[in-house]
């Protein structure tokens, strides 16, 4: 009774949230979804018990995603903004010159695409929350440890990158081919041309309405696309077999070469995202298991 009581304290907050949304007149089926499945989960089985504390990071990100558009232009400023700097960073570490100008990758992409690649790298755009639920469904099934160092790394590397995107706002590649070095605050959030490729080429608006629910245009750094793949990886190395690191490791460097070839990353934020996904992992690898964690195990 009393593991069941202390599983459904963490439900509050799912339930908090959902009413939250309800006076703002913006509950949604997955509000009520969230609270729904916790609740079962906390009052199943121990086992249910064990998975809802293991999953519950998850929740948390949905929660605080879906709450950042509230406060997307908190403390932003168009003088704070990153653009044209950040690219002449990018253009300098990764880029070339020719004729006087400097170029990125990113240029390069703009002009040299075909549907093929367009759609080799919307794939990793379109599955990578499919992935972290696989991922986890497998560390429940072969490794309880690293499924818990899984969900809680993704919990703080996403904390992380949203702090980060209020201190350092960044504008994506897209936003200085579409508009130079302009900040505009009103803008909204887009998928870019690479994507918006992808969705004629199949007649179905499926990263127009996954990018409509974007928090921020000014989020690119760090690029928490790359982050996750990298988690996965990371967490999964003890639990992996030699295919499934290589396989791991593969989708890694195929969500950074997507995030450039779709204009939505400069190769920075890839970087940055990695290198808060090796931070994260490090952390959170280091410490004990809390009493919670050892007492579901």
């Amino acid at each position: 009774m009393k593991e069941r009581l202390h599983a459904l304290l963490l439900v509050l907050p799912c339930a908090a949230y959902a009413a939250y949304s309800a006076v703002r007149h913006d509950l949604r089926v997955e509000h009520v979804l969230i609270v729904v499945v916790a609740t079962a989960l906390a009052l199943a089985h121990r086992r249910t018990r064990e998975l809802l504390w293991a999953l519950y990071p998850f929740a948390l990100v949905g929660i605080l995603f879906d709450a950042m558009r509230s406060f997307q232009r908190l403390g932003l400023h168009e003088s704070r903004v990153m653009l044209c700097g950040l690219r002449e960073l990018e253009s300098r570490l990764f880029g070339w010159e020719s004729n006087g100008q400097r170029f990125t990758v990113h240029d390069f992409f703009r002009t040299h695409h075909i549907p093929a690649l367009d759609v080799f790298c919307a794939i990793p755009y379109a599955t990578f929350i499919l992935w972290c639920v696989l991922g986890s469904l497998y560390f429940y099934a072969k490794d309880r440890t690293a499924l818990r160092q899984f969900s809680w790394c993704f919990l703080i590397v996403n904390i992380a990158g949203f702090v980060t995107y209020h201190a350092l706002p960044a504008a994506p590649p897209w936003y200085f081919h579409e508009r130079g070095c302009t900040i505009d605050l009103a803008t909204t959030a887009s998928e870019g041309p690479a994507l918006m490729r992808v969705d004629e080429l199949f007649g179905v608006p499926w990263f127009h309405g996954m990018y409509g629910k974007a928090s921020s245009v000014f989020g690119a750094l760090p690029s928490l696309h790359c982050a996750y793949p990298l988690l996965i990886a990371l967490a999964g190395w003890r639990v992996f077999g030699p295919r499934l690191r290589a396989l791991a490791l593969a989708y890694w460097v195929w969500m950074i070469f997507a995030s450039v070839y779709l204009d939505h990353h400069w190769l920075l934020d890839g970087l940055l995202g990695s290198a808060y996904a090796c931070a994260t992992f490090a952390i959170v690898s280091a410490r004990r298991s809390p009493r919670w964690a050892e007492a579901t195990a």
